[in-house]
């Protein structure tokens, strides 16, 4: 507790181009090693660089969505450094004008504070090549795929103060990219990924301490863990007397250690000069608005919406709105059946749904249940014609078959109509009292648990299809005159 964390997150974002940012060659995942590689990607001697126009209205996007400044004019550099999956023997990024700078984001901690994080740039480059170690005995492969894969290198200001803000800005970073269109965000295929810089200080000490680079960091379990682990690696060091060494370090999950990866270059290891086969890039303010008016409804944006238009609660509306897809669906689905309580909606949604993909690892695009029929779904149990519990085993059946059958032909292949009818609930209201006379006198003086009981022995005559709200008043009347 005597010490300040400071730590600040560089985080690597794949742009949804079709094709890289300098050359034709595809950036569709999953090819056969050195397939997507051009002679522009290995920088072969005579070719010459081409900048993807589409890479760079995304970069742009971003910088609109976090209030960032679009840089009129920006250039590329040469970041020189010798690596096996780096041909060209340099990297084309940019350094000094990068397209966009000084803007923000705000998250809402686990307590619900506000906290603003500012963006100090959002710079373009392409990626390097990838190499593997698994599959070769006493070598390493090189697959030059990923290489010229459009990258927006999205760096923060050092404001963040735990692995937990950390791992909420990141998740912040990757709905926003995700809700633009610019990224797919699949961590998975290395769409997007942090690399994070940790220092610790003196509690209330103004100047920065040492810090060290934990890098490829690709999901948001282990940005956590890493940087909590190097959080108490560095203190130990402190307290022991030594100093923190400026370092690049990668995070072993096995061991739940971070170890050496090499010694960190400065700015000026890199030799950083004007890419000469790049002319700037000149951005009018006409294209700037023009990409200003296609940026969809934000996160924030929409849940407050939600919150504001359909009585949601804050919980709830945050889960709605976590990616741009599940937000369609409810609305959707909302849209479909206007009757209908959008919480209601909400509740299948968040309960069946969402239960359903994660357990067969779909998003919501492929979905086996469309918005329309969980909206008919939810009527049924709005109308009475089901109840909750029934509900979940329409869903079920009509997740596993065709949900074309229609959810009124499943409640009926099922059985699963609610019993409603007054008659036949005071029917079975009664034989329980009858066969029950001690837990009926207890509820008449008044022992509310005993009301449970009762109830349930109700629902198991009658197999879980009497209306349990019915159930429940019917009883109080008949025991207490309520």
């Amino acid at each position: 507790m005597n010490w300040d964390v400071v730590i600040g997150l560089e985080i690597h974002t794949q742009l949804a181009t079709k094709s890289k940012i300098f050359s034709g060659s595809s950036t569709q995942y999953g090819a056969s090693p050195n397939s997507q590689a051009s002679l522009v990607d290995l920088g072969y001697p005579g070719v010459l660089p081409v900048l993807n126009r589409d890479a760079v209205c995304m970069a742009i996007k971003f910088g609109l969505a976090t209030g960032c400044q679009i840089s009129p004019r920006s250039i590329f550099a040469r970041k020189n450094y010798f690596y096996p999956d780096l041909p060209k023997g340099y990297q084309i990024s940019q350094y000094e004008l990068p397209i966009v700078y000084d803007g923000c984001l705000e998250i809402v901690l686990e307590d619900g504070e506000l906290r603003t994080i500012g963006i100090t740039r959002a710079h373009l480059e392409e990626d390097a090549g990838k190499s593997l170690h698994d599959d070769f005995r006493d070598h390493s492969g090189i697959d030059l795929n990923r290489a010229g894969t459009p990258l927006l290198e999205i760096v923060s200001e050092p404001d963040l103060r735990s692995a937990t803000e950390a791992g909420i800005y990141m998740r912040a970073i990757h709905t926003l990219v995700c809700y633009l269109g610019i990224s797919d965000g699949n961590m998975q295929e290395g769409s997007f990924r942090c690399d994070a810089n940790v220092s610790i200080r003196s509690r209330g000490e103004k100047k920065l301490g040492t810090r060290t680079e934990l890098k490829n960091l690709n999901s948001f379990r282990f940005v956590e863990k890493a940087i909590q682990v190097e959080i108490e690696r560095q203190i130990n060091v402190v307290e022991d007397g030594a100093e923190v060494v400026q370092e690049t370090r990668l995070y072993d999950a096995g061991s739940n250690t971070t170890r050496t990866m090499r010694i960190k270059e400065e700015a000026n290891d890199y030799r950083y000069f004007p890419d000469p086969d790049l002319l700037p890039v000149i951005i009018e303010d006409k294209l700037i608005e023009k990409l200003r008016s296609e940026l969809p409804e934000l996160p924030d944006a929409k849940r407050n919406r939600f919150i504001s238009n359909y009585a949601l609660s804050e919980t709830v509306a945050e889960e709605l709105t976590s990616t741009r897809e599940i937000g369609d669906y409810f609305e959707e689905a909302v849209k479909s059946q206007p009757s209908v309580p959008p919480k209601q909606i909400a509740k299948l949604i968040q309960r069946e749904l969402t239960e359903a993909l994660k357990k067969n690892s779909l998003n919501i695009k492929k979905s086996k249940v469309p918005p329309e029929i969980i909206a008919v779904l939810a009527s049924k149990i709005q109308d009475n014609s089901i109840s909750s519990s029934a509900a979940s085993a329409v869903f079920e059946e009509l997740w596993r078959t065709d949900s074309s059958i229609g959810v009124s032909n499943v409640i009926e292949k099922l059985g699963l109509e609610q019993i409603s009818n007054e008659g036949v609930i005071n029917t079975m209201v009664d034989d329980i009292i009858a066969q029950n006379p001690e837990q009926a006198e207890q509820c008449r003086k008044g022992k509310d648990k005993v009301i449970g009981f009762l109830v349930g022995q109700v629902m198991k005559i009658s197999r879980g299809k009497a209306n349990p709200q019915q159930v429940i008043q019917t009883l109080k009347n008949k025991l207490r005159g309520e």
